[in-house]
């Protein structure tokens, strides 16, 4: 049985992982034989929406392992743990704690910085050569771990794609149902909400995403 961490960035959107992208991969990666491990970094988030309003709840702190806690019911773990050597590949779903909480895209754009516990984890993996899957937002995070000419998607949004080259990545647009793959690095990445109008079509990339990162194993 092939086993896979996931990262997570927290729980909800807007300020956390994708609830739908996150599951979306669990389930596909449990259908196709795959055992999991989920972590996600012991920090504050960077703030608290009000998913109803999408207002920030001024004064609310929350705690990224905490939250993430909610998705996997319970069985987590500090990334600070992670380690390649002790898994087969990586996946990291979106959702705009993926740049708010795992790296601050989302404030600095191509200034950009991944959380050191983040960081330490993907790269792990970068240099033992294991496939690892980004998806949505999250791909904005390739080129500081796999370095420059890297080839990655984040769809077609024009300001992230070029924020993305500024940081050195080789950006290419990609439908919402297909993915990106640079052999050489054994990176892919899909749109996902990026893109996608509806759960239907999210699901489309993730699942041809995980299908291919479980291949590379």
């Amino acid at each position: 049985m092939k086993k896979v961490a996931v990262i997570l960035s927290g729980c909800g959107v807007f300020d956390g992982a994708e609830i739908h992208e996150a599951v979306i991969s669990l389930l596909a990666l449990a259908r196709q034989g795959a055992s999991t491990q989920c972590f996600a970094p012991d920090v504050p988030q960077l703030h608290v929406i009000n998913h109803l309003t999408g207002d920030v709840s001024e004064g609310e702190s929350r705690n990224v392992l905490v939250e993430a806690a909610r998705i996997c019911r319970g069985q987590i773990r500090d990334v600070a743990e992670l380690d390649a050597a002790d898994f087969d590949a990586l996946l990291l779903p979106g959702g705009f704690g993926a740049a708010k909480n795992l790296c601050d895209f989302a404030i600095k754009g191509a200034q950009c910085q991944i959380q050191p516990d983040v960081l330490k984890a993907c790269q792990s993996f970068a240099r033992a050569g294991k496939p690892a899957a980004y998806i949505c937002i999250a791909p904005a995070m390739i080129p500081l771990i796999y370095g420059a000419g890297t080839l990655a998607t984040i769809g077609r949004d024009e300001g992230t794609a070029s924020a993305m080259e500024a940081m050195g990545a080789s950006h290419l647009a990609c439908p919402v149902n297909e993915f990106v793959v640079d052999e050489e690095r054994r990176v892919i990445s899909t749109p996902a909400y990026m893109l996608a109008n509806n759960i239907i079509e999210a699901a489309d990339g993730i699942e041809k995403a995980v299908k291919q990162l479980l291949a590379m194993c």
